[in-house]
């Protein structure tokens, strides 16, 4: 079976095409092909709080493109969503009706809570030890996810906005940091030894550039050295020093912010990186839905 996730965000578009493989009880995703376009809707809406004529061509023209190379790979199911900027758009509506007519695509605009339940749906920490707190971190352009993994049991899943485009923009009130700050420090009361688990194309890049060869994990402390560094170099030379593409240059050093902020405040010294994002958590979640259809 082929299956296919559209994952629009605040700073990047992504196409992941994967092929359903089951052998008896056990079933593997299998990337087949995986895009990213860096659309950046969220510089528009979170300045503008509508999108733009120019990003409006750029996301359709995304989802044509989108749609013929599903063709190509023989797509049976596919799943499209739009997560934060979207969310905030005022002429997210309208856009979306205009994509369906031009492509056939239907787009759904998912809340906070149900994009950290999809990105959950990855199960990573089923693969854990069941006694230790897990929590998922995913950092995107609009928004903060986090799903909190304890004992087997999911206890809390809670989205914030607070995202690396809404930093740029100058858009994150200091009273949704403190209810960042507030929801991590009820954590580390309750739970200890928090390993986290995180996801997206943020802490993906930041776990390529400092891990060696060797490691599983990703340390607090080479993040927060990362980000005394970055910040104090210009997008053009993090670029260069660090071998990463303009848009990853921009959002990289808010994202290593907000991941330190939440490393403190939540006590947790390591992060397990499994290079797994929305697009993935999309892939599942539609299997889940195919099979209860068949």
């Amino acid at each position: 079976m082929i299956l296919a996730a559209i994952d629009i965000g605040s700073n990047a578009a992504r196409l992941l095409i994967s092929e359903v493989v089951k052998e008896g009880k056990e079933i593997e995703f299998n990337r087949l092909n995986i895009l990213r376009i860096p659309l950046q809707l969220g510089f528009d809406v979170f300045e503008k709080g509508f999108i733009g004529s120019r990003k409006k061509k750029m996301l359709i023209d995304t989802i044509k493109a989108y749609k013929q190379l599903m063709k190509v790979y023989e797509v049976e199911h596919y799943m499209a969503c739009a997560t934060s900027a979207m969310r905030d758009a005022s002429n997210s509506k309208e856009i979306i009706k205009e994509i369906e007519t031009e492509t056939g695509i239907e787009i759904e605009i998912i809340s906070g809570e149900l994009e950290a339940e999809i990105i959950y749906e990855n199960h990573i920490a089923e693969l854990l030890d069941k006694n230790d707190s897990y929590l998922y971190m995913d950092v995107g352009g609009g928004s903060t996810e986090l799903t909190l993994y304890h004992n087997s049991e999911l206890v809390l899943q809670k989205s914030i906005n607070i995202g690396t485009v809404r930093l740029l923009t100058n858009k994150v009130k200091d009273e949704t940091w403190d209810e960042l700050k507030e929801t991590c420090k009820n954590i580390a009361k309750k739970y200890t030894h928090i390993t986290g688990i995180g996801s997206g194309g943020n802490i993906n890049k930041i776990y390529s550039l400092l891990r060696s060869k060797d490691d599983i994990y990703l340390l607090a402390g080479p993040v927060r050295e990362m980000h005394k560094d970055m910040q104090q170099l210009s997008v053009e030379e993090r670029m260069k020093k660090y071998n990463i593409k303009k848009d990853r240059a921009e959002v990289i050093v808010p994202a290593l912010l907000i991941y330190n902020n939440i490393f403190k405040w939540c006590g947790v010294e390591q992060i397990l990186v499994p290079k797994i994002g929305l697009a993935d958590g999309l892939i599942q979640h539609l299997y889940d839905i195919v099979l209860k259809e068949h």
